[in-house]
């Protein structure tokens, strides 16, 4: 019997790509539970959908009795033989039932259960036909645009594009046709969902396989990623045969191949660098367009100190920061700049000549200038003369001498300190002696002295 339930059914199933055998099954379940409800039982009933005519039949098993206590499961014998003459009393009769006797509100609540039946099938169709799909790169053609999120139609399927994963400074309109990689295919309270992105570090590189043979060959290899989506992306690349030059395959002749990446995600600047195992060499081109001079590497830490040229020192940092913040996901390190002028400034106060590092000064001298609180040139120095005056057994003239050598040290040119001949007095612990009367402490002869670094 035609059944205009089924005839509806099919052809939304045909629609959303249900499979037949699928539907079939739904309408079969959906029809016991109309029995259920009308006759409270399903136990002698069968139900049979042949989905190509449209046909449902519903078949009821009864015993044959001479009195009928359960119209449900029994029937008279004198009724039974009005259909087949030879059947006795303990036979079985087969009836196929109308669905007119369930009546049309009945009928009504089955074609609702079916259109929710056939959604959570779609739904899973969708689950089953994406979960394997993860990384792949779709079109489809976008059906509604909300605030938070838009729907795309992918093969008959709706999949979610939202808002964290859209390219900031896009603008996608109902009937646009849109491009992104599948990021995730998950159950929820709803049913499973398809959630797709733009901003996706792999869809930037999906898009490079498409544009670039050498990579999806697999002869080029893209080492990482760093994206400020619609903005900038820096990506490294290694190829696995040097006679290919892996930056100037991505660029292409004209730069025709990165151009076609750049348009697809409108407009973002993306810097290509050859990949090193070197972390110094790597961060070194990781910060291009600046050039370092030099990168200091705490490997234990994962840091890096990147110097930076004065002039290329906005290059280095970039807008809002982003060259510096894209270089610090690329390579792995917390990456600071730092510029010339002021390393080497902080460099040379680093590295302060200790006293004790100065030949000149005899042992009396050293151990009088410790015991009142200096240790290193610059203490001396910063202190001034009349500092040392007031220190017991210092004199002018040892005072001046102090100064001479020290001074010495941080002329721009190397300067020898006088020279003292074998076994001879010291020059400063001499003239101390004088001026303190006390005798003269003899000194091996002193090395060469040459100027700090």
């Amino acid at each position: 019997m035609n059944i205009d339930i089924v005839e509806a059914v099919a052809q939304i199933a045909r629609e959303r790509n249900i499979k037949r055998e699928v539907l079939s099954e739904i309408i079969k379940n959906i029809f016991l539970l109309m029995i259920k409800r009308k006759f409270g039982t399903t136990d002698n009933f069968d139900v049979f959908v042949n989905m190509d005519k449209g046909e449902v039949e519903i078949y009821q098993v009864k015993n044959i009795v001479e009195t009928v206590e359960d119209p449900v499961t029994q029937i008279e014998i004198e009724k039974a033989r009005e259909v087949e003459p030879d059947l006795d009393i303990g036979d079985e009769y087969l009836e196929i039932v109308n669905p007119v006797v369930f009546g049309r509100r009945l009928i009504t609540s089955a074609k609702q259960s079916l259109i929710q039946k056939i959604r959570e099938a779609e739904k899973e169709v969708l689950f089953e036909e994406f979960k394997d799909r993860v990384g792949e790169i779709i079109v489809g053609e976008v059906r509604q645009v909300t605030r938070e999120e838009i729907l795309v139609s992918v093969d008959h399927m709706e999949v979610i594009l939202k808002r964290s994963e859209q390219i900031y400074n896009e603008r996608h309109r109902r009937g646009d046709t849109i491009r992104a990689v599948i990021k995730e295919v998950a159950q929820t309270n709803r049913g499973p969902e398809v959630c797709i992105s733009r901003t996706d570090p792999q869809f930037l590189i999906r898009l490079f396989e498409i544009e670039v043979p050498e990579i999806y060959d697999g002869i080029i290899e893209i080492k990482g990623v760093a994206r400020f989506p619609g903005d900038r992306a820096k990506v490294s690349v290694y190829s696995h045969d040097k006679r290919i030059d892996a930056v100037g395959a991505c660029v292409g002749l004209k730069g025709i191949r990165i151009q076609a990446v750049v348009k697809e995600l409108n407009n973002e600047k993306i810097d290509i660098i050859n990949w090193s195992t070197e972390p110094e060499i790597f961060i070194n081109r990781a910060l291009s367009p600046a050039k370092p001079v030099r990168v200091v590497i705490d490997q234990s830490a994962k840091t890096a100190v990147a110097v930076i040229p004065d002039d290329q020192i906005s290059l280095a940092i970039g807008k809002g920061g982003q060259n510096r913040q894209l270089a610090s996901l690329l390579t792995g390190f917390q990456i600071t700049t730092e510029k010339v002028s002021e390393w080497e400034a902080r460099h040379v106060k680093e590295e302060k000549l200790l006293l004790s590092d100065v030949p000149e000064l005899s042992k009396t001298i050293l151990e009088k200038l410790v015991a009142a609180g200096f240790t290193t040139a610059d203490d001396v120095l910063d202190a001034g003369r009349e500092a040392l005056l007031e220190l017991k057994g210092f004199g002018e003239k040892t005072v001046e001498k102090i100064f001479d050598v020290l001074n010495s040290y941080y002329e721009e040119e190397p300067k020898n300190p006088p020279e003292a001949t074998g076994g001879g007095p010291d020059p400063v612990a001499a003239e101390t002696a004088a001026e303190s009367g006390s005798a003269p402490v003899e000194t091996p002869e002193e090395p060469e002295v040459k100027e700090s670094e």
